[in-house]
């Protein structure tokens, strides 16, 4: 009896105490747009309990004493922030906090368990240290991540990461507010990513990682994937005109309709400061005849309009439209031989009439919902409508000595799909769980009612010699998954996930009669795990595990005794592995290092005389990784990157094991200045070793070191800045390729470098108002 009763009496107390607790819910804010802030740290000080916001910016303290609480909040690029906060018996008290942006501080930032699997603290800290001049630059942004242009800025970029070749994306997968870039099975080359549709001057941050480790990413995630995140509102609506050497112009616009200085707000305090609602809208238009001999008149528009609002206090949708229009002529890729020869100078051309023309329209709209238990549903519908045609010359004479052999690719594109994912937070002891499933679907159509995906021989751009390809695509990826993360204590935090991709392809060739078609289906699963272990705020050692794919063409996959038809490689499969650390040795210092390594059953090649990649063997890489930042003074920044790759085929001949183009060695680097005073800017660096531009390194691609300079010098009102690209003219070649080509009249033809020339000096000034 005495046992029931003492058993009682703990009962009794247990239920008098948890009947007094309280807790704390509160809301964070950006304090100059209004808008939510996810990611932001919460701590409770002196007792260990920290969470992060969610995507309302949302956070939660449960079971508390009844006692005042400090709170401290922190968030890279906006000053930390500690409020006290009285906890009462049997109350939730509720907080609302604003931060403010301020100057980043390096011995601020620390190695954060809770946000282990996500968390990029180079990606944060560069995208405010690094002021972003031009649509190339975004890409820039990726630490190890190299862009080449040899179409004069109108072709999408080619991208080099990790040991690879990129061509143009069939590597590295690319979205923009999570809407896909990539284009597969595209007229130039698989994963064909075009970023110009972006207006640099929107972008809010880059999320990035390398490897195939995230289950949340599929196709093309094998080097790694970047998301551009645009701004979801104005702080205030800005003009900027740039003028620039070789007649060039550039001028953006961006207009805050509903923000606290909207042209539609009704009051200055009312809904639109708390955030509940924004809209703006922004264009861009640039013109260059670049500095080329034959000048490229390059044209681009670009227009884009978002809408960020509260449908409930726990439900925010986001829709954004876009469009972007761009035309240009480009002088191609040119021979050694005929600058050696004085047949043309560095900047010339052999087939002058190169060019292109490519349009983009995008509908977004992104649904977020957290329920009161804190489950967050997330809803994406996207579509665009892609038109591309492109003339290049990559061989000149070699196939036909009389017309040349000048290509024309060219395709109409309708691409929709759906993003979604259901996430639930738990607790189970001292564990924090987080478990999501998702969903994706995407469907690609070329050539329903436009124009089909097209390679033919052309002459002039006007005249149509032969088609070699011609016919539509109907692309199907589906896809299911689930993650799982777990922050098992203080210091250890594990991810584990499954992903599922379901692929349907069919080509219709339309040069036959009647038209015939082809289809094939293949899926493949892909599994995750990823462990962090966390020893304190300033040391996080890392493993991350996984499987990832790119998939091939369709016309490739369907093709008739095609080679891949016999071996039913429609999804090769990659297996990557990074064990890596995130260290601040000094408060002033913080470093990122990996080695790596990563396997892929499939290579992709680049094939000049057609201008398309076509598959190849198995390869594997594997090389290290160091990404190191140091704050020098209060206003100075340093920052390196260094990349090494060892990248071989596997199964070649001895000596015939080299990948064509892929990079063994880069760097980049500089200084940034933030704040002082009215001044900021950069003066930073890029190095690219040689490399081996065919398989036995008889051929060699020469590297380059090029420096470029940002200075800026702002006001309230206004912003001037100076921008020089290759501050001091150096000549370098921008893109390589080893072809095997035949000017007009020579007797045979030749295999060696054909090159774009990389911009020489390059001065643009802007002057940026705001208001």
């Amino acid at each position: 009896m005495r046992f029931l009763s003492t058993l009682l009496l703990i009962f009794l107390n247990a239920s008098f105490t948890f009947a007094h607790l309280g807790g704390i819910t509160g809301t964070v804010r950006n304090d100059a747009t209004g808008q939510p802030l996810p990611g932001v740290t919460v701590h409770l000080t002196g007792l260990g309990r920290a969470t992060v916001t969610n995507e309302l910016g949302q956070y939660r303290f449960v079971n508390l004493p009844p006692a005042p609480y400090r709170v401290e909040l922190s968030f890279v690029g906006y000053q930390t922030q500690t409020i006290v906060v009285e906890v009462k018996d049997d109350e939730v008290t509720t907080v609302q906090t604003r931060l403010t942006t301020a100057s980043i501080a390096l011995n601020e930032v620390t190695v954060s368990a809770l946000k282990a699997h996500d968390q990029q603290l180079i990606s944060s800290l560069d995208i405010r240290l690094r002021p972003i001049t031009n649509s190339q630059e975004i890409l820039r942004l990726v630490p190890g991540l190299f862009i080449g242009q040899h179409a004069g800025g109108g072709k999408a970029e080619q991208l080099f990461l990790r040991g690879f070749d990129l061509d143009h994306g069939t590597d590295i997968r690319l979205t923009v507010d999570d809407m896909p870039v990539n284009m597969v099975s595209h007229a130039h080359g698989q994963g064909y990513a075009d970023l110009h549709f972006v207006i640099p001057e929107l972008v809010e941050g880059v999320d990035f990682a390398k490897g195939p480790y995230r289950t949340d990413k599929g196709n093309f995630t094998t080097a790694g994937w970047a998301n551009f995140r645009t701004r979801t509102a104005l702080d205030r609506s800005f003009a900027k005109l740039e003028v620039g050497q070789y007649n060039t112009i550039r001028a953006v616009t961006g207009l805050n309709l509903l923000g606290a200085n909207g042209i539609f707000s009704r009051n200055k305090n009312d809904v639109a400061r708390t955030g509940d609602q924004s809209a703006y809208v922004a264009s861009e238009y640039s013109f260059s005849d670049s500095y080329f001999d034959a000048p490229q008149h390059f044209k681009r528009v670009n227009v884009l309009g978002k809408y960020h609002g509260h449908l409930s206090p726990g439900t925010h949708l986001t829709l954004t439209a876009s469009t972007f229009w761009s035309k240009w002529n480009h002088s191609g890729q040119i021979p050694d031989r005929a600058v050696a020869d004085g047949l043309i100078g560095f900047f010339g051309a052999i087939d002058p009439t190169e060019g292109g023309e490519a349009s983009r329209t995008n509908l977004n709209a992104q649904l977020v919902t957290v329920t009161p238990r804190g489950h967050t549903l997330r809803n994406q519908l996207f579509y665009s409508n892609y038109n591309f045609e492109l003339y290049s010359n990559f061989t000149f004479f070699l196939r036909d000595s009389i017309n040349g052999d000048q290509i024309r690719q060219r395709e109409r594109r309708n691409l929709f799909g759906y993003n979604g994912s259901y996430a639930i937070q738990s607790q189970v002891g001292r564990s924090q769980w987080t478990t999501t499933f998702g969903a994706q679907y995407r469907q690609d159509l070329t050539g329903a009612g436009a124009t089909p995906t097209e390679l033919s021989y052309t002459r002039n751009r006007t005249e149509t010699l032969e088609r070699v390809q011609y016919g539509t695509i109907n692309e199907l990826n589906a896809a299911l998954y689930a993650d799982e993360v777990v922050q098992l204590s203080d210091r250890f935090t594990l991810n584990a996930g499954l992903r599922y991709d379901f692929f349907r392809s069919r080509y219709t060739d339309l040069r036959q009669s009647p038209a015939t078609g082809r289809s094939t289906t293949q899926g493949i699963l892909s599994p995750k795990l990823n462990l962090y272990y966390t020893a304190n705020p300033r040391l996080q050692v890392y493993l991350n595990t996984g499987r990832g794919f790119h998939s091939n063409d369709t016309r490739v996959v369907v093709a008739q005794n095609g080679p891949l038809q016999r071996t039913g490689e429609m999804l090769p499969p990659a297996y990557g592995s990074d064990l890596g650390v995130i260290v601040k040795p000094f408060p002033k210092l913080l470093i990122n290092a990996a080695a790596w390594y990563l396997w892929l059953a499939q290579e992709f090649v680049y094939v000049g005389d057609e201008g398309l990649v076509e598959p190849s063997g198995r390869s594997r890489r594997m090389g290290i990784d160091v990404s190191a930042r140091y704050q020098l003074t209060r206003h100075l920044y340093a920052d390196l990157d260094l990349n090494t790759a060892r990248p071989r085929a596997i199964g070649a001949e001895a000596g015939q094991a080299y990948l064509p183009l892929a990079p063994v060695f880069t760097s980049v680097g500089g200084l940034s200045l933030q704040n002082a005073g009215p001044w900021s800017g950069s003066l930073r660096y890029r190095y690219i070793a040689d490399r081996p531009a065919n398989e036995d390194n008889s051929i060699v691609a020469k590297g380059y070191f090029v420096n470029d300079l940002l200075v800026n010098y702002s006001r309230r009102k206004y912003m001037l800045s100076l921008s020089v690209q290759n501050l001091f003219d150096t000549r370098w070649k921008e893109t390589q390729f080893a072809t095997e080509s035949r000017l007009q009249g020579e007797a045979a033809p030749v295999e060696e470098i054909h090159f774009t020339p990389g911009t020489p000096f390059f001065a643009r000034l802007s002057c940026t108002f705001f208001w």
